[in-house]
């Protein structure tokens, strides 16, 4: 399954979001707290839904149940004029007390259904297990190889092996991983 262009940009930024919500400068976790805060101003934020979706649905995070995985699923791979309406979700979603009377004032709104659709789905993909664990099993992998690569370069050395035009080669391939990491947490896709 690949995301949609549009959810690919959004996800980083829901992520920052909440994150950002989570603590205080102290380290606490005041997420809870910030949440209630920002649901107190919804009348406010309404006007930002369809600006800034991402900054808006935060004052759903933790209201859904997600009944039917793969309806969701699909619905990531769809672009923001393809979603179907809210009501088609019902049976996919099931929101929390407080979360359905929040969403019958956003509703109202001319955009509502979809920001609505675009709400679930990126409070979905911050509750999915990430994609990138595979990754990241992956990467712990490479670098088992690399240890023991690492290995044979130091016996190379002791038998007289051009070590320094080896590690230049190593150095510039990390970078170009590394480099490529970033931009894909930024959002960008990844170079292939």
């Amino acid at each position: 399954m690949s995301l949609s262009a549009f959810f690919r940009n959004l996800r980083t930024s829901y992520q920052a979001e909440i994150d950002d919500l989570s603590f205080d400068s102290e380290g606490r976790n005041v997420l809870k707290q910030r949440l209630m805060e920002k649901r107190s101003q919804v009348a406010f934020l309404r006007q930002m839904m369809e600006l800034s979706p991402e900054m808006v649905a935060v004052v759903f995070h933790g209201g859904f149940h997600f009944e039917q995985p793969a309806v969701l699923e699909h619905l990531l791979t769809l672009d923001s004029d393809e979603f179907p309406d809210w009501a088609s979700l019902a049976q996919a979603v099931q929101l929390t007390p407080w979360a359905q009377e929040l969403a019958n004032g956003f509703l109202q709104e001319p955009q509502g259904d979809w920001f609505m659709t675009v709400t679930v789905a990126l409070e979905y993909m911050h509750q999915r297990p990430s994609p990138h664990q595979h990754e990241a099993q992956d990467h712990d992998q490479e670098h088992d190889h690399d240890a023991g690569r690492e290995q044979t370069y130091r016996r190379e050395l002791d038998h007289g092996h051009d070590f320094d035009r080896d590690d230049e080669h190593h150095q510039e391939r990390d970078h170009e991983k590394d480099s490529a990491q970033w931009l894909e947490d930024q959002g960008f896709d990844r170079k292939e």
